[in-house]
């Protein structure tokens, strides 16, 4: 991984993401791993590359290691793997403020041209700023 072109997104687990074990319910780190890859993609893609193309997820694979709690911090690194085609491959790692990790989650994702919504393949030069 190249760790200059990864992004750290932080945030508290709000009480609503807490189940009845009294942890942070498995289905929401699925969305805490995409929110890290909006925040990723809104950061560095340029305008006029955020205008022209979307981004919809294939696929999601979450390993589960340590549990979190409401109100601790989180810190979810983001980074671009590999591009092949109209696919990409993302990586989330999620890890406490002690620096343990939590959750290594891997999603692929589609590229799609916003205007046709048809799937776009991924030139190189488009993901300068993430691989």
């Amino acid at each position: 991984m190249n760790t200059q072109k990864s992004y750290t997104h932080t945030f508290t687990v709000p009480d609503a993401d807490i189940d009845t074990m009294g942890h942070v319910n498995n289905v929401v780190y699925v969305r805490y791993a995409q929110e890290a890859a909006t925040a990723h993609w809104m950061a560095k893609a340029s305008d006029e590359l955020r205008a022209a193309v979307l981004w919809v997820v294939l696929r999601h694979e979450i390993d589960y290691l340590a549990p979190a709690f409401a109100g601790e911090m989180l810190n979810a690194r983001t980074w671009v793997g590999e591009i092949s085609g109209v696919k990409s491959i993302r990586f989330v790692e999620i890890t406490n403020t002690a620096g343990r990790r939590v959750v290594m989650a891997k999603t692929t994702w589609c590229m799609l041209d916003a205007q046709t919504l048809r799937p776009k393949r991924i030139e190189p030069e488009m993901m300068a700023d993430f691989i």
